[in-house]
């Protein structure tokens, strides 16, 4: 099967949808490689940015017509998959489909229709793993989703792997998970141990499993506001604007709109003697006072909506008590943009301070729309767009509300200022108690992978016979509880990556993987301890082909200048020890070439003996050898010289010497005699004086 795993899942949001692919080692391969330390950690996962793909709209547009939404939406996305997954894989490839807000707005006939039109084309047009279209095909909730993203979080973060190094104190190691899209916004985290007890019926019981086959268990509170994502909050914005003014007002003054700009309520600007300048209905004029839109921002967070379980936070949704000691929050989608496409630009690695971002926002929007406009055309803020700039003030001062009104975020840090840096390693955690992200190590904190990270650790065996995935934290329970989402396969179904490898060594079967799939750290290790070695050892074996591929005379003249004698000539004394290996390996001429020379005859005129094509085959039985050339044109045609016995006589060469004495060498020359490095299966470099080949092209053996 090979020693990577890969997986496939899509994103179906309502914009469009997204495919990601994801690959980590074979768990008998990743145990086979850890050290005793790295046993105790997840699987780690890689992915790249051209391993992914969007299409546009979303699979929700085809709710009246999904038997279109196989070729014309997945078609190009699975064939994006199929070309970064290795062919031989793709059978024990898991794929997903979750589906997000759009999905979640259609009728349920249309729902269920889409969703068995996309597990049946997928499962008609590739091999994907499929195994059950109820867990694989989808429409997840608002609170799976923050549930994924927290462990795509802490997993990036390495709150799982190096809890000792992430110890925020009350035996607390993980990281609070913030996301806001245009719909909704979610929370995940793990409270307290007081809070934890005092509302565990309220937290969500996660199971991963380690790469020595021990569970980690979590338990993470999680929970969603619908109508609380960046778009769906201005809408409620302008319906309260239109409820505060008189119906007869054509105006309405936008403080959170900069200065001078008209929009229609739709958020279209409206030029002077433009189509919607003769728009007779109501219109957006903006005045620019930040301040202002802050404040009437406020009430959106339904602070006073009566709490039927306490403690709420905003929405009347109960949240347990956030201990900001020890939860430190990172926040995603419009959390990331909002405050970095615009108002931070110059600072990435800085974390989120609240004076320091009010300052800058008041700045930008108290400024004249003309200002801002031109300041689009100069590119002062990067490739950001009109539409994108006249909302953002907006979204400003939505943001800081949920944040320190809302979510409760202190408005001043009391951490170190140290710990406002983006960490460099896993080694680092964010103290801050908010700190808005778009990527961790160079990769995107997408709640996709969280969910592959689920998958992966389901796949490795363990003895307890828990299964990996989440459901209602049942205290005291001695089984599943009845909405246990399991995270996918099970590990006892899959080929065994050792065993499958050593039946191809002996087979001589490889497999090659696809050039855009393969890194050089999937060959020379993917932790730093290995890294070196292996780099060493491939530099190795360039330097040992470029110098057995360089000639004869030149390996020859080579070998005089590093060891300070000629090459060995018939009669002379015995060569010493460094002479003598390299008359076994072919580095020296032989003394039947040289007396050719030295008869005058040119080397112009030296001729390779005919033969057949099909002598030099070494697989003529069917089978290959670890120490024959496997690619055409790296084996050496043999030459028809003399050779020299043990005990120094020339021989011919057809002569018995040659055929029972010199056949011991047992490798023919260059890369294709050598093997790995020259070195036979026992460990020993191969005994003799010159490489030999027999007539039929095979290799002699003793």
């Amino acid at each position: 099967m090979g020693k990577w795993r890969y997986g496939v899942i899509l994103d179906a949001g309502s914009s469009g949808t997204r495919v990601y692919v994801y690959r980590w080692l074979n768990s008998e391969r990743a145990r086979s490689q850890a050290s005793p330390q790295e046993l105790k950690t997840l699987p780690e996962l890689v992915t790249k940015k051209n391993w992914t793909k969007k299409t546009k709209p979303g699979v929700s547009t085809f709710g009246e017509k999904p038997t279109k939404v196989g070729p014309d939406h997945l078609a190009p996305l699975l064939e994006h998959a199929l070309s970064h997954v290795p062919h031989d894989q793709v059978e024990h490839t898991p794929f997903f489909l979750l589906a997000t807000a759009g999905m979640r707005l259609l009728p349920d006939n249309q729902r269920k229709d889409v969703l068995k039109e996309i597990c049946s084309y997928v499962r008609s047009n590739t091999k994907f793993q499929v195994p059950d279209c109820d867990l694989h095909i989808q429409v997840i909730p608002g609170e799976t989703e923050g549930l994924y993203g927290w462990v795509a979080a802490n997993y990036l973060l390495g709150g799982f792997d190096h809890p000792e190094e992430h110890n925020h104190g009350k035996d607390h190691h993980t990281y609070g998970f913030l996301d806001m899209g245009g719909a909704s916004a979610q929370i995940a985290f793990a409270p307290n141990a007081t809070e934890a007890d005092r509302h565990a019926d309220d937290l969500k019981l996660l199971r991963m499993r380690t790469l020595n086959g021990q569970p980690q268990e979590y338990r993470v509170f999680v929970t969603t506001w619908l109508g609380f994502g960046a778009n769906e909050a201005r809408r409620r914005y302008i319906k309260a604007l239109e409820e505060s003014v008189d119906t007869h007002e054509s105006e309405l003054p936008d403080p959170c709109l900069p200065a001078g700009l008209v929009t229609t309520m739709e958020g279209n600007p409206v030029e002077p003697s433009s189509d919607e300048d003769v728009v007779t209905g109501p219109h957006l004029v903006g005045t620019g006072k930040f301040a202002e839109c802050v404040r009437q921002t406020y009430p959106l967070l339904d602070k006073d909506k009566p709490c039927l379980d306490n403690p709420c936070l905003l929405g009347g949704m109960h949240v347990p008590a956030i201990d900001f000691d020890v939860n430190h929050f990172v926040g995603v989608s419009e959390y990331w943009h909002t405050t970095h496409e615009i108002f931070a630009a110059s600072d990435e690695g800085k974390a989120y301070d609240f004076n320091t971002y009010q300052e800058r926002v008041n700045a930008f929007c108290t400024q004249p729309w003309d200002d801002i406009a031109a300041g689009i055309k100069a590119r002062k803020w990067g490739k950001v767009d009109e539409r994108t700039v006249q909302e953002v003030c907006f979204k400003a001062s939505w943001l800081i509300n949920m944040l320190h009104d809302g979510i409760g975020i202190p408005r001043a840090s009391n951490t170190l200022p140290n710990s406002t840096v983006l960490p460099t390693s896993k080694g680092k955690g964010f103290l801050d108690p908010f700190q808005a992200v778009n990527k961790i190590q160079g990769t995107e904190v997408s709640w996709t992978l969280g969910k592959m990270v689920l998958y992966a650790s389901s796949q490795v065996p363990g003895d307890d016979f828990q299964p990996v995935g989440f459901g209602s934290n049942i205290p005291g329970a001695s089984s599943l509880p009845p909405d246990f989402q399991f995270a996918g396969g099970k590990a006892f179904d899959l080929p065994d990556d050792l065993a499958d490898e050593a039946a191809d060594t002996v087979a001589g079967n490889t497999t090659t993987v696809a050039p855009e799939t393969q890194e050089w750290h999937d060959v020379l290790g993917t932790s730093g301890s290995r890294r070196v070695p292996g780099l060493i050892l491939f530099l190795l074996i360039v330097l040992l082909a470029a110098f057995l591929l360089c000639g004869r005379e030149r390996r020859s003249s080579l070998w005089a200048k590093l060891f300070g004698h000629p090459p060995s000539r018939r009669g002379s004394p015995r060569p010493n020890f460094a002479a003598r290996l390299s008359s076994k390996l072919g580095l020296t001429r032989t003394p039947a070439y040289e007396r050719v020379l030295e008869e005058g005859v040119g080397a112009g005129d030296f001729d390779l003996p005919p033969y057949e094509e099909d002598d030099h085959s070494d697989a003529s039985e069917g089978t290959s050898s670890s120490r024959a050339g496997k690619a055409p044109g790296w084996a050496t045609p043999v030459l028809n010289v003399e050779f020299v016995d043990d005990g120094g006589v020339v021989v011919g060469a057809g002569s018995p010497a040659r055929r029972e004495g010199m056949s011991r060498a047992g490798s023919g020359l260059g890369l294709a005699g050598l093997g790995a490095f020259g070195v036979e299966r026992a460990g020993l470099v191969g005994r003799g004086v010159s490489p030999v080949r027999s007539r039929s092209g095979k290799e002699a053996v003793d």
